[in-house]
């Protein structure tokens, strides 16, 4: 199982956010850097992956609105590839 983990207290800012996402998940060069492209990158996964996300609480407070829309996605992939799987902490 591959597993990729991310820590909210270091991650500032959307962009960051979607940086450490791209280098940690190996996404394609073709990789958007929104919502909708993280959606469609966690759906084409195709080995066992797991992303742990830990102090996903301080995300609220560096993200703001955007942590719930971002939690939305990565549960929707989640629900629709068997292959990712999400744990926050």
């Amino acid at each position: 199982m591959i597993e990729v983990r991310l820590d909210g207290e270091e991650i500032r800012d959307k962009e960051q956010l979607h940086r450490l996402l791209a280098g940690a998940f190996g996404f394609p060069a073709w990789y958007g850097a929104n919502l909708d492209a993280l959606y469609d990158c966690l759906t084409d996964i195709s080995a066992d992956t797991r992303l742990v996300i830990s102090h996903s609480d301080e995300l609220a407070e560096n993200l703001g609105i955007y942590k719930e829309r971002l939690f939305r996605v990565l549960y929707q992939a989640s629900e629709n590839n068997p292959k990712f799987t999400l744990v926050c902490s």
